[in-house]
C-alpha cells in the first residue's frame, strides 16, 4: 500500500485510529499478497489478485454487499467473502471522512464462487444485530432510448445510434400490441462495454439530443435477470411474446397442444404476451424449440424459457429506487401499452424500461380466480393476519409494515405539475406520524408519473427502501447499487 494510500491528503483514504486499523490491513496485504489503492471514492483490494495471468473474469462473477456497518474495513470483510471463494478483486466504497459508504463489491474467479456468497453470505450477521445483504452485480450494457417515432424499422434504428453513438452491438424493438407493422416508440440499445453504454448516455442524456427530428428520452435499462443454471433446469414454464392482442388462452393452449396433445396445464395470457404452463419441463422444452417464430393469429410469436423470481425482492432491486415489476404478481394491469416507459410504479406495458428482458418472468404465487359456491363456509380476517406475500403492491406492503410496528397508517398528499407537453404529472409524499419527527420527516420520490395509481405505488416504493435502510425493516438485502453508472 502507497503511503498516499494511508495519509491521503484529500481526506478519503486516511486510516484513523480508532476506526480502521492500519495495522490489520498492512497485515492483510502482507498474508494475501494482494495490492491495496484508494481511486474515485472507492479502496480496491486485488484486482487481479497475485499471480493471475489472463482476462479478468467473466460478467455474473461479482456480487454486491450493502447494509455493511460504515467502522468495518477489509481486514474484517476479506476472510468473511474468502469463504465463498478466490477473490480477484474487493472494492468498498469510502466516504470523504474515511469511513466506508456501506456497500462494496466483491468478484470472484468463477460465477459459482459468486453464487455460493450469496447464498451462504447474504442476510449473515456480520456483527452482533448487524445483517449484511448480499446479490448479483452486473455491469450494464444497454440504454433505454424513448419517444422513437414509432414507424422506424430496427435496420434503420440500429444504423442511426450507430452512427451517433459508439461501441453498438445490438437494438432491440418490440412491435407495437395492436399493429404489428409499428414499434412502441421505444427501443433498447446494447454496447460493447458498459463504459461504451456509459458514454453514449453521457452524449444523449441532456434531453436535447434528437433522432429524426424528435427529442430522444435515454437512461439505463434494467439489465436482464440472471438465474443460476440449477434455478433453470427446472422452469418448466414459457414465455410467449409479440401475441395478438385479441388472441385468446384457448387459442394458444390450443396450439401449444399440438404437438403433444395434454402438454400444457394451463395459459395465462397478458395483453401481448402469456405464460404457457407445462406439466414437465421435456414437454416445455420441446414445445419452445417447435413453437419459436411460429405464427399464431397472424403474428409471428417468440418463445423463450420464463425465468423465477423472487417476488419480495422484485420492488426492492435497482440502482436508482426503480422497481423492476417483472413478476406478474407485481404488475398492475392496465390498456396503456402504448405508452413509452419513461415513469416508475409501472403497468405492463411501462415495465420495458426497467426490464430490457426478452422474457419476463412468471409469478410466484400465480393470481386467479376460483368458483364461489353456494353455502361455501367464509370467516371474517383482518388483513394484517396475512403473511406479506399476499400483497403483490407497494402500497399494501407499506400498510402492513407500518401496522406491523405498530405505526399509524402512512399519509398521502398528492401534488400535480404540468410537462413540457401539457401532460399533468403527478407525485405523492407520504408522512408516516410515528417517524414524522425522527430523521426524514416524509418521503417523496424524484418521478413523477402520469396515473393517481403509479403515483402512488411509485411513492410506496420509494418509501419502503428508505425505511429498509434507516429502520432495517425487512431481512432482505436492498440491491439498490448493483448496477454502477
Amino acid at each position: 500500500m502507497n503511503e498516499e494510500n494511508i495519509d491521503g491528503t484529500n481526506g478519503c483514504s486516511k486510516v484513523r485510529t480508532g476506526t480502521q486499523n492500519e495495522a490489520a490491513l498492512l497485515a492483510l496485504m502482507e498474508k494475501t499478497g494482494y495490492n491495496m489503492v484508494q481511486e474515485n471514492g472507492q479502496r480496491k483490494f486485488g484486482g487481479p489478485p497475485p499471480g493471475w495471468e489472463g482476462p479478468p473474469p467473466p460478467r455474473g462473477c461479482e456480487v454486491f454487499v450493502g447494509k455493511i456497518p460504515r467502522d468495518m474495513y477489509e481486514d474484517e470483510l476479506v476472510p468473511v467473502f474468502e469463504r465463498a471463494g478466490k477473490i480477484y478483486e474487493f472494492r468498498l466504497m469510502m466516504e470523504f471522512s474515511g469511513e466506508n459508504r456501506g456497500y462494496a463489491f466483491v468478484m470472484y474467479t468463477t460465477k459459482e464462487e459468486a453464487q455460493l456468497a450469496i447464498r451462504i453470505l447474504n442476510n449473515y450477521e456480520i456483527r452482533p444485530g448487524k445483517f449484511i445483504g448480499v446479490c448479483v452485480s452486473l455491469d450494464n450494457c444497454r440504454l433505454f432510448i424513448g419517444a422513437i417515432p414509432k414507424e422506424k424499422k430496427k435496420e434503420e434504428i440500429l444504423d442511426e445510434m450507430k452512427k451517433v453513438t459508439e461501441g453498438v452491438v445490438d437494438v432491440i424493438v418490440y412491435p407495437s400490441a395492436t399493429d404489428k407493422t409499428k414499434n412502441r416508440g421505444f427501443a433498447f440499445v446494447e454496447y460493447e462495454s458498459h463504459r461504451a453504454a456509459a458514454m453514449a448516455r453521457r452524449k444523449l442524456i441532456p434531453g436535447t439530443f434528437q433522432l429524426w427530428g424528435h427529442t430522444i428520452q435515454v437512461d439505463w435499462a434494467d439489465p436482464e435477470k440472471e438465474v443460476d443454471e440449477e434455478t433453470m433446469q427446472r422452469v418448466k414454464v414459457l414465455y410467449v411474446r409479440n401475441l395478438m392482442i385479441s388472441t385468446t388462452e384457448e387459442t394458444i393452449k390450443a396450439e401449444f397442444n399440438k404437438f403433444k396433445p395434454g402438454a400444457v396445464e394451463r395459459v395465462k395470457k397478458l395483453r401481448d404476451y402469456a405464460f404457457v404452463h407445462f406439466f414437465n419441463r421435456e414437454d416445455a422444452v420441446a414445445a419452445m424449440s417447435i413453437m419459436n417464430g411460429k405464427c399464431i393469429d397472424g403474428a409471428s410469436i417468440e418463445v423463450t424459457l420464463a425465468k423465477p423470481v423472487n417476488k419480495e425482492n422484485t420492488w426492492k432491486q435497482h440502482l436508482n429506487g426503480q422497481i423492476s415489476p417483472n413478476s406478474e404478481s407485481l404488475i398492475v394491469f392496465t390498456n396503456k401499452e402504448e405508452s413509452h416507459p419513461k415513469t416508475l410504479g409501472k403497468p405492463p406495458a411501462l415495465q420495458a424500461r426497467l426490464n430490457g428482458q426478452h422474457s419476463p418472468s412468471p409469478p410466484e404465487i400465480e393470481r386467479c380466480t376460483y368458483p364461489f359456491f353456494p353455502g361455501t363456509k367464509l370467516t371474517p380476517i383482518s388483513m394484517y393476519s396475512l403473511k406479506s406475500n399476499h400483497f403483490n403492491s407497494a402500497v399494501m406492503h407499506l400498510d402492513y409494515y407500518c401496522n406491523k410496528n405498530n405505526w399509524t397508517p402512512p399519509e398521502y398528499y398528492l401534488y400535480s405539475t404540468t410537462s413540457q407537453d401539457g401532460k399533468v404529472l403527478l407525485v405523492y409524499k407520504i408522512v408516516i406520524p410515528a417517524i414524522a419527527n425522527g430523521s426524514q420527516s416524509y418521503f417523496m420520490p424524484d418521478k413523477l408519473c402520469t396515473t393517481l395509481e403509479d403515483a402512488k405505488e411509485l411513492a410506496a416504493q420509494f418509501t419502503l427502501l428508505h425505511l429498509d435502510r434507516e429502520h432495517n425493516l425487512f431481512s432482505l438485502d436492498l440491491c439498490r447499487r448493483i448496477w454502477r453508472k
